[in-house]
């Protein structure tokens, strides 16, 4: 049996680099066996008799009963045993204070957590790490604790970001991890099939519950050309955004293939499966090639590299292989783009922004420049940064924007530190960062402009929500790739083209740009920096894990209620939401990630940021007991309090964003049933499934219409609940009128049961 990648961390030897994959506890077999995979693999071509693609290899080489197992595309479910668990410190409080009351002694597969969302940008990388670790020395100890007495091993604060530590360490091709992070796929960049999902998801993994998925259909991007000047692998994400918009991955893989794959770096790879999660789309991945081979080496997995090639026919797709839809990009042809602002599938190309920007009244000047995060921090990317930035500084130049790095790992910190990079980038007018999420999840303390006040920032991150970023619903957000981030920081202005504009010296003189240059990696190997990695101990009885019950940022879970066996009657709306509702606006992060262990306390977030369609407002709701206004946590509140269940009524791709289990564990701790909405973004309908909630869909959208703020709601026909069966919903409206209308659901006979339980948690201990 061949073992992989169990336990990979870096180790120090003398000066020079060396990461070795280091077996940990878990012993051979535990972890992706391609021969395992190879035989599923045939087992399933020769019951499809047809080529398979890539994405189905892997993930139908990972299921639990490949003789028994129905696949069908897009409607069945998939019963799968994925080989690793990853979670973020924000998302592992939650994950392991379920794992904990599962009562279960230890997790059944290789597991980590990478402590990276809670440094909050303020001065600079070492002063805001150091804030970091007394701010939250409380939950930093909980996860520490926790990893080693469950067998998860542990990233200290400073480790550096998720899915660039997984990207070092423990993704390869043909592996499938699931990670408590939308944006996991990022290991597609090297071949692997890396889910984010929520944090009950990852407790079935941990437990050794076979994971469900609904079998994706998979969508095929043919590259053909080769990336040259200008443009970069983000350029690619970004026009297949532009073209598939927020929703239009949803239930699929995106699996790219074509010649043109060839002249992407592997980490360029990885930044384009990185934003696949901005198509919602399950996960992306590439095929393996030379470009991984090389990335495996450099980063100490040979051993690796050298089975990848040995099992190279199951890594990449059959030929003939059939895709339900394909998209074709010319490399060559390919012009570099900018999305934004709100939302990251409204595409431009840089050449039109400008113009772009005048026509809507998008302020023009460039306030903040800001590169790195999980999308866009390798070697490759600081060192194009870097090439346009020793330009400016041979000419005199520097940002007039402010200008943000912000390192995705220690390794990569280390790396352009010794190379020089870092200096340069500082030297231009850039503030290095902690290796972690800051700015791009809104951990950013930002000064220079006040609540309200309209102005433009550019970044190399994924997600450019309203107010995202900086907690400023005024803030027009882009995101593009580090190169034209760093331009536009020079510039100050969207107004510039690269490729074409002129920039103007201190004395007078005008220069162009040359196109951005970068290696792909470090000629002298990586620095591995600091080691900041915790395995966990052999022996763990004598390890306490310690939760202070009156503590204001750690809560034990009490089980939820289970369904008391008849129809839900007469429920309350809640809200009614108008418009976009990403899981920002049901559970915003920012100032509430230090709440991510309490669940009561950070329920005081719930749908704070969604907009009421009675009065366009947020976070102002009428409560129906009262008649009086209040906000939508304290309205919910006082529902719960008097026995009145409620619904939420969404729109579209409700749901949409981040993979955060909080914004499906808030409404039902404060008293909500069901969400009915015109569609769900798929992690959050999964999550609210979970925690015991009815995510339901109008069969007519036009009924969202039907339904007004002080109606009541009945879900009829719960007694005979089954898949594929729709259930009625009774409207009572206040003038005494009635409207019957059709909901459709996506529940499997599993998914009843967790609803029937009361949670996915309460069944599994049931179970037990």
């Amino acid at each position: 049996l061949l073992a992989l990648g169990t336990g990979a961390r870096r180790l120090h030897v003398s000066s020079a680099f060396s990461a070795k994959v280091a077996m940990s506890r878990f012993e051979p077999g535990s972890s992706v066996n391609y021969e395992k995979m190879r035989e599923n693999i045939k087992i399933v071509r020769k019951r499809l008799n047809r080529p398979l693609t890539l994405s189905e290899k892997i993930v139908y080489g990972h299921l639990d009963d490949p003789v028994g197992q129905e696949i069908d595309r897009g409607r069945t479910y998939l019963r799968l045993r994925p080989d690793r668990v990853a979670m973020q410190d924000a998302t592992a409080q939650m994950a392991m204070l379920q794992f904990i009351s599962s009562g279960l002694p230890k997790v059944a597969v290789p597991s980590t957590i990478h402590c990276d969302h809670l440094i909050e940008a303020q001065i600079g990388g070492a002063q805001d790490l150091q804030r970091a670790k007394e701010v939250n020395q409380e939950v930093y100890n909980f996860l520490a604790t926790a990893g080693a007495k469950y067998g998860v091993g542990f990233w200290k604060p400073g480790s550096g970001i998720i899915h660039q530590i997984i990207l070092e360490n423990y993704a390869y091709p043909g592996v499938m991890l699931i990670g408590t992070d939308s944006h996991t796929p990022n290991g597609g960049g090297l071949g692997a099939i890396c889910i984010g999902v929520g944090g009950a998801d990852a407790v079935d993994v941990m437990a050794g519950i076979p994971w469900e998925l609904k079998c994706p259909k998979v969508i095929g991007v043919r590259l053909t050309g080769t990336l040259s000047g200008w443009t970069s692998p983000k350029d690619v994400i970004l026009k297949v955004a532009g073209i598939l918009t927020v929703k239009g991955g949803t239930g699929a893989i995106v699996e790219y293939h074509g010649p043109g794959v060839d002249s992407i770096s592997c980490t360029g790879m990885a930044t384009i499966c990185n934003m696949g999660a901005e198509i919602g789309a399950t996960t992306s991945v590439f095929p393996y090639n030379h470009r991984m081979r090389t990335y495996m080496h450099a980063t100490g997995r040979g051993d690796i590299a050298s089975l990848s090639d040995e099992f190279k026919d199951d890594l990449v797709p059959d030929k003939g292989c059939e895709y339900d839809q394909v998209i074709e990009i010319n490399l060559s042809e390919l012009k570099p783009h900018i999305n934004g602002p709100f939302t990251p599938d409204l595409a431009h190309p840089v050449s039109e922004i400008g113009a772009i920007a005048k026509k809507n009244g998008w302020p023009l000047e460039v306030k903040v420049g800001l590169i790195g995060s999980c999308t866009n921090s390798s070697y490759e990317d600081m060192g194009r940064a870097a090439s346009l930035a020793k330009q400016a500084l041979d000419k005199g130049l520097k940002c007039k924007a402010q200008f943000t790095v912000t390192p995705g790992s220690e390794q990569i910190r280390a790396t352009i530190e010794r190379d020089g990079y870092a200096k340069i980038l500082s030297d231009v007018g850039g503030v290095v960062l902690a290796n972690a999420c800051g700015p791009c999840i809104g951990q950013w303390d930002r000064k220079d402009v006040k609540k309200g006040e309209k102005n433009t920032i550019v970044t190399s991150f994924n997600r450019n929500f309203t107010a995202r970023n900086d907690a400023n619903p005024a803030t027009h957000a882009f995101v593009t790739s580090p190169e034209i981030v760093t331009a536009l920081a020079i510039a100050g202005t969207l107004n510039f083209n690269p490729e074409t504009d002129y920039l103007t010296t201190p004395n007078g003189e005008k220069f162009k740009l040359e196109p951005p240059t970068g290696d792909e990696l470090p000629s002298r190997d990586f620095d591995p920096g600091q080691d900041t990695y915790q395995h966990p101990p052999k022996e763990s009885s004598s390890v306490k894990v310690d939760v202070n019950p009156a503590s204001n940022r750690l809560q034990l879970l009490e089980p939820f209620d289970k369904w008391h066996g008849k129809d839900l009657e007469d429920m309350r709306v809640l809200i009614k939401v108008k418009g976009k509702c990403t899981t920002d606006h049901i559970s915003a992060a920012g100032p509430w990630l230090k709440f991510r262990g309490h669940l009561d306390n950070i329920s005081n977030n719930l749908l704070i940021g969604a907009v009421n369609i009675e009065n366009d407002a947020v976070n102002k709701i009428k409560n129906q007991l009262t008649g009086e206004y209040g906000g939508v946590p304290d309205v919910a509140r006082h529902y719960k309090a008097n026995g009145v269940n409620w619904v939420v009524i969404g729109d579209e791709n409700y749901g949409e964003g981040s993979s955060r289990e909080h914004a499906a564990l808030e409404p039902r701790h404060l008293g909500g049933r069901a969400i009915i909405v015109k569609s769900f973004a798929r992690i959050h309908e999964t999550n609210l499934k979970k925690q015991g909630l009815l995510p339901l869909t109008f069969a007519d959208p036009h009924d969202y219409d039907k339904i007004r703020p002080d109606d009541k709601i009945s879900i009829m026909g719960l007694k005979s609940f089954g898949p594929g069966k729709p259930v009625t919903a009774v409207i009572k409206h206040s003038d005494g009128s009635k409207d019957s209308i059709s909901l459709n659901h996506t529940f499997n006979e599993t998914q009843i049961e967790w609803f029937q339980a009361g949670s996915a948690l309460n069944r599994m201990k049931e179970l037990q």
